[in-house]
């Protein structure tokens, strides 16, 4: 099992010392990855349904959160230059807010300085509002401009002369450089719970990177199995193998001291934490992505160095 962590995007935690302080403690620690969401503006009403609450508002749901927004490429870029190892993802990108031309030259640019160090994941996106102050592509076509651009992406990063004749975008005649470090090119880890996103996971993705272990969506290991079979379905009928296809869970962890209510999933003791890592690993997890923010920077790190000692060291 590899580990992963969420970068505050916002508030306290977001300042250059702290985000520093942050970052380079999960490279010391040796956590796999460090992951960082995307949203460009916050519109004031959103009448969009937020996936990841139960009411399907996300002024309610982050309530005590900041409404900073860190760009996500220009964080991760700069944390790249002061970190050595742990790997970089976009957590997700919402593929259809920037063009795709330049988003693959922003990316192909960040592997490059960060020494192989990207990975892509990738949303469609859920807030109408953003997409509208965005002026991106249509919402309701937000699924196929992501299929198309993800494949742009991978002609700029793979061909020598690259070309695409697509709907959404089109090219022809160019020099593309820098290539990606890695390759062929960076993992692409695919987010969604959607049977599309699964689909897209399948066809195009190296990983399947869903959200579990939330009320909104708790992915217990009999639905995540579920899923799995249909992932590895959609592989074979792509003629893929299923395989090479990792799953990267976020699963966010709750204080391990807190013993309120039914106990939620990775919380509690180190001993039930563990129990519930070696249960989705036998279900096929590869990865699992922890949410250890909270208000105080230095709690933030205090949590990362316990589940480091008491987790990572035994697991």
């Amino acid at each position: 099992m590899e580990y992963g962590f969420y970068l505050p995007s916002g508030g306290p935690a977001a300042q250059p010392d702290n985000l520093a302080s942050i970052a380079q403690q999960g490279d010391k620690l040796g956590f796999f990855c460090m992951v960082m969401p995307d949203h460009v503006v916050q519109p004031r009403t959103v009448e969009s349904q937020y996936p990841y609450s139960i009411t399907g508002d996300i002024q309610q749901a982050h309530q005590a959160a900041s409404d900073e927004r860190l760009e996500q490429v220009t964080t991760l870029a700069w944390l790249a230059g002061i970190t050595e190892r742990i790997k970089l993802v976009t957590s997700v990108m919402i593929i259809p807010y920037r063009n795709p031309i330049l988003t693959a030259k922003m990316l192909s640019t960040l592997d490059m300085l960060s020494k192989g160090r990207l990975i892509l994941g990738a949303g469609v996106g859920w807030m109408e509002e953003e997409f509208e102050l965005l002026d991106a592509p249509p919402f309701a076509e937000r699924g196929a401009v992501t299929n198309e651009y993800l494949q742009a992406f991978i002609e700029l990063w793979t061909k020598d002369d690259p070309k695409f004749e697509g709907k959404y975008v089109n090219f022809s005649d160019i020099t593309f450089l820098p290539k990606p470090v890695q390759k062929p090119y960076p993992p692409i880890w695919i987010g969604g719970q959607s049977k599309p996103a699964i689909r897209r996971a399948a066809q195009i993705g190296d990983c399947w990177h869903p959200v579990g272990a939330i009320p909104a969506a708790p992915l217990e290991p009999e639905e995540l199995a579920e899923n799995l079979v249909l992932l590895y379905q959609y592989a074979e009928k792509a003629g893929r193998d299923p395989a090479t296809i990792q799953v990267s869970v976020k699963a966010p962890l709750y204080d391990a001291d807190d013993s309120s209510g039914p106990r939620r999933r990775f919380s509690g003791s180190s001993d039930e934490v563990r129990q519930d890592i070696q249960t989705y690993s036998d279900v096929g997890v590869t990865h699992l992505i922890f949410d250890f923010r909270t208000g105080d920077p230095k709690q933030t790190e205090d949590r990362m160095a316990r589940f480091s000692e008491e987790v990572m060291a035994v697991t």
